[in-house]
């Protein structure tokens, strides 16, 4: 069941009180490329450059108070869940062990060990850190932080609320698919706030794990999740996810990566905004669609703009749009 709209106002009450709403801007350049009114919500601009703190936040603020005696948390992460909840322990002083697969983004690394945390490097992909650290919670007897949890999709929805109060009415919002904590705080504000705006997933062609879940009505994994966007490379998607994306979701969109590159070059160019592969899949996909979009008001969840320079030099370089 989603959370009330009591339950999202409360929840986003105790994010602000920790950092503000993020700005939305209607760019008219992006808007031209679009072809339609299209309204960017910047959470590239939170304390940790993507959406995800707002969950870690609240998440981190009621552990402490409902397990004061907490030895510890662990989590898996490619990146932005991770430092979330890294930010969110040393705020109320728990301590944080972060698993990453080996290969994983330099820059988002640091960051991690930046707030505090113990970083381990474990496995090829998400799926294979995910399954270490869960070992590790039961051996370490430490609490362990899914990346997609009724607390961390009340405390992103927040960016929701914000959104479609602040805007002007949205006929359609793209959001960017990872475990799906995202896409679903944004069906829950929908939902809760009354709207009929249609809400749209995006992945990766190489992750396409929910957008085969969506068509099939029921969680399907894949065996690998080989895409540059490591915000969207999930192989196993969460089946409470599944259930409130094939609900409240109007379709799924699936990107090529020179689709994805693509866009992170248009960013740049038209609003001087760095958007790693998961945060300018959404533009990615409005571009996609564009055909159907004239005449419509239009939302792009730049959900995050954590790309490691060195990956964002050369897409640029290449330019793949």
């Amino acid at each position: 069941m989603l959370p009330t709209r009591a339950a999202l106002e409360a929840a986003a009450e105790r994010v602000h009180a920790v950092m503000p709403p993020t700005p939305q801007y209607c760019w008219p350049l992006l808007s031209a490329r679009v072809g339609a009114e299209t309204w960017v919500k910047h959470e590239n601009h939170t304390p940790i450059g993507a959406f995800k703190v707002r969950g870690g936040i609240l998440c981190m603020t009621e552990l402490a108070k409902s397990r004061p005696d907490v030895k510890g948390v662990i989590t898996a992460t490619r990146g932005n869940h991770g430092q979330s909840i890294a930010y969110g322990a040393a705020r109320m002083g728990i301590a944080a062990t972060i698993v990453v697969p080996h290969g994983n983004s330099v820059e988002k690394n640091a960051a991690m060990r930046g707030l505090g945390a113990t970083l381990i490097e474990h496995g090829n992909d998400f799926q294979a850190a995910y399954e270490y650290a869960r070992q590790a919670q039961a051996r370490e007897r430490l609490h362990f932080v899914s990346s997609f949890a009724t607390e961390l999709v009340r405390g992103v929805a927040s960016y929701a609320l914000e959104f479609f109060t602040a805007a002007p009415k949205l006929d359609v919002v793209y959001v960017p698919i990872g475990l799906g904590s995202g896409i679903c705080g944004v069906i829950a504000a929908r939902d809760a706030l009354g709207l009929r705006t249609a809400v749209v997933g995006v992945v990766a062609a190489k992750a396409p794990c929910y957008a085969l879940s969506y068509a099939a009505k029921r969680p399907v994994a894949t065996e690998t999740s080989d895409t540059f966007a490591d915000g969207v490379a999930v192989r196993v998607p969460n089946e409470e996810a599944v259930d409130i994306i094939v609900r409240g979701a109007a379709r799924i969109v699936e990107l090529t990566e020179d689709e994805i590159k693509a866009a992170m070059v248009h960013y740049f160019t038209d609003t001087h905004n760095v958007a790693e592969g998961a945060g300018a899949a959404p533009l990615a996909a409005a571009l996609k669609e564009r055909a159907g979009l004239k005449g419509k008001r239009v939302g792009l969840i730049l959900s995050g703009g954590n790309v490691d320079r060195g990956v964002f030099a050369q897409i640029l370089a290449n330019d793949a749009g």
